[in-house]
């Protein structure tokens, strides 16, 4: 048994994911045992009940299992990784809990995660490139340096030279203006033919 443990560990994530599709119990543990840490970090930045994060990352790889055979998962830990931030934002969407300011575009984007979300990713990338072009060059430093380099907001207050409630400021403007943009740019998507 152990020795079938170890030729788990070996198998790349494609391979994994097809055992899993077959329903290889072994599979899942080994995604599991992989991936479930990461998640649960993942998870504590957006909450910090811990109660409610173990839940969530329990509850996301139920679903795995019991819909492993319905689902057509390319790459299994953006899948669990996108299934978790769903279910953080459904909290915050119900009032359960309330988004940690560190996180307001992560908040946001999320809610183009669903179902009958007229964003698919690379109009949602296009929208917020747009977006980006048209803010002052402190904002868009601000907030390419949270957003795409994941920065702290104390990291660029130090590296910018200025105060890290001010870069608050700054995110808190970009998210608002951002949250206007994409549904102004929803609005569009609606009615323009594709």
């Amino acid at each position: 048994m152990i020795s079938k443990i170890r030729q788990y560990r070996a198998y790349e994530d494609v391979q994994l994911v097809t055992l899993l599709v077959e329903g290889d119990r072994l599979a899942f543990d080994e995604v599991y045992e992989r991936y479930w840490k990461r998640l649960y970090n993942d998870t504590y930045k957006r909450l910090k009940s811990i109660e409610m994060i173990e839940e969530i990352v329990q509850d996301v790889f139920s679903n795995l299992w019991t819909s492993r055979g319905k689902r057509n998962i390319q790459n299994i830990y953006p899948y669990l990784l996108t299934s978790v931030r769903y279910q953080v934002f459904m909290l915050y969407r119900k009032g359960k809990a309330t988004p940690e300011f560190e996180e307001p575009l992560e908040h946001m984007v999320l809610s183009t995660l669903q179902a009958d979300s007229l964003f698919n990713e690379k109009e949602l990338k296009g929208c917020i490139s747009i977006w980006m072009s048209l803010q002052p060059d402190k904002r868009r430093a601000v907030f390419q340096m949270k957003y795409v380099d994941e920065k702290s907001t104390r990291e660029i207050s130090e590296i910018l030279g200025i105060s890290q409630k001010t870069v608050q400021n700054q995110l808190l403007t970009s998210f608002s203006s951002l949250r206007d943009f994409l549904s102004k740019a929803m609005i569009i998507l609606t009615v323009w033919p594709r």
